[in-house]
């Protein structure tokens, strides 16, 4: 009677695990939506980004809303603005790139990526510049690395003056974490 008394137990313990774990899944994954993996996969293996940064990116910016549109003209998932997808067409030799297709998940993913690596690699790696860059624009970081209220070196940013741009490079650290884990999770089934 004893054995069965601790074997209930054990099932009820071992239901409520599942039960919380279960809930929390559905918790994270409502926050953290993961839409589009074979093309942001595609593309970061192609660009040599961390899945987890597009998706950090893509989720900051858009929270995954293939139509999102900024107040100040950014459009789609990653929300590059019209110049900057021209630009990044241009160095691509995209054939037929037209803007009108920004909201295509394949075409805005692949600028997006293509831009993210391109910051990283004029700002050495340092993904806080390239983050920084992405979101406030090359002028407004290289003038902020020059300026010793914000750089002490030259290299890196003490502080970020714009508050959108220090909350949108902190979000997307957190939301990478978040992603790091689910994809490492999900791993096999992706």
């Amino acid at each position: 009677m004893g054995r069965n008394k601790k074997s209930g137990k054990l099932k009820a313990v071992i239901l409520a695990f599942l039960v919380i774990a279960v809930f929390s899944a559905v918790y994270v994954y409502s926050r953290y939506p993961l839409k589009h993996f074979g093309i942001i996969r595609a593309n970061a293996e192609r660009y040599g980004l961390d899945p987890a940064l597009v998706c950090a990116v893509i989720h900051t910016e858009s929270k995954f809303r293939d139509d999102a549109l900024s107040p100040k003209g950014a459009s789609g998932l990653m929300q590059i603005t019209e110049p900057t997808a021209g630009w990044i067409a241009g160095r691509l030799g995209l054939a037929g790139y037209d803007y009108a297709r920004i909201f295509d998940p394949e075409l805005n993913i692949e600028l997006g990526c293509y831009y993210a690596r391109w910051l990283l690699d004029r700002y050495n790696g340092d993904e806080d510049l390239a983050l920084a860059a992405y979101n406030a624009g090359i002028g407004n970081v290289d003038k902020w690395l020059r300026n010793p209220d914000y750089s002490s070196g030259g290299k890196s940013l003490d502080y970020i003056p714009f508050k959108e741009t220090r909350d949108f490079v902190r979000r997307v650290a957190d939301a990478r974490r978040v992603y790091g884990v689910m994809l490492k999770l999900a791993g096999r089934y992706l």
